[in-house]
């Protein structure tokens, strides 16, 4: 048996990268997952990669009605709702003075709103049933990083938001955590290699001595902790920021 059994989960931003990485994990230990992507034909492909009893759905994260409808299809099409992973997300990295206000909002929108609109939706079904889990992505750059004034607010925010539903939902028998994972090797890190004019593996190589395990981390490495957060065994555990980051934020 496995430790999602019964139980199903969704996975915003999953098709590809930290999010498909972790919808894997899910199936792999016996949940129905429902793979959320702006892209529908990605959903779709990335859910049947899973094996069957899945599935992709479009949506976009930052608007209300595309929200409902995609909660309201997964608890009809998988039959329930029990866990609850925000973690679509986008970059419009610029230095603040060079930054538009379309590049604030457009972070703010899919990252906070994001995370906002998805867990409202969510916990109509959680509260009902006295069960839910919220796992929301935040980052190693809410502590601050050069040229992300837009993203580093944002998952600051999701801190604060995190900690704040854990304390309104907890009665109600919901979990709520976050994890902030530092540099992990994925499309959107190879793009930031691209963007400053270093090679993939030479950006990844300084990525890793930047921390005490020498390594970067993988996809695989936050589908692993999400898994654990989302688990009866971690029922004691709200409202906590996890750092997974190879050591990256001690030095």
């Amino acid at each position: 048996m496995g430790r999602f059994d019964g139980r199903v989960a969704v996975v915003t931003g999953a098709a590809r990268g930290i999010g498909l990485a972790t919808a894997r994990r899910f199936a792999e230990e016996g949940a129905k997952v429902a793979v959320l992507d702006l892209d529908e034909g990605q959903a779709t492909e990335a859910a049947a990669g899973l094996g069957e009893g899945h599935l992709g759905l479009a949506c976009n994260v930052g608007d209300s009605a595309s929200v409902e409808t995609a909660v309201t299809g997964v608890v009809g099409e998988l039959g329930g709702l029990h866990i609850l992973v925000n973690n679509a997300g986008v970059t419009r990295d610029n230095l603040l003075f060079k930054m538009s206000e379309d590049d604030w909002d457009t972070v703010m929108n899919v990252h906070l709103r994001g995370a906002f609109l998805m867990s409202r939706a969510a916990q109509k079904v959680f509260t009902g049933q006295k069960f839910g889990k919220i796992v929301n992505l935040s980052s190693v750059s809410a502590l601050g990083n050069r040229g992300q004034a837009n993203y580093a607010a944002a998952k600051m925010g999701i801190q604060g938001f995190t900690r704040t539903l854990a304390i309104e939902l907890g009665p109600f028998g919901v979990n709520v955590n976050a994890i902030a994972p530092g540099f992990i090797a994925t499309d959107m890190t190879d793009a930031t290699a691209a963007r400053v004019g270093m090679s993939v593996e030479d950006f990844r190589a300084a990525a890793a001595d930047r921390n005490p395990v020498k390594r970067v981390g993988f996809p695989e490495d936050i589908a692993a902790v999400a898994a654990f957060l989302c688990s009866d065994e971690a029922s004691y555990v709200t409202g906590q920021v996890l750092y997974v980051d190879g050591g990256a934020t001690l030095v």
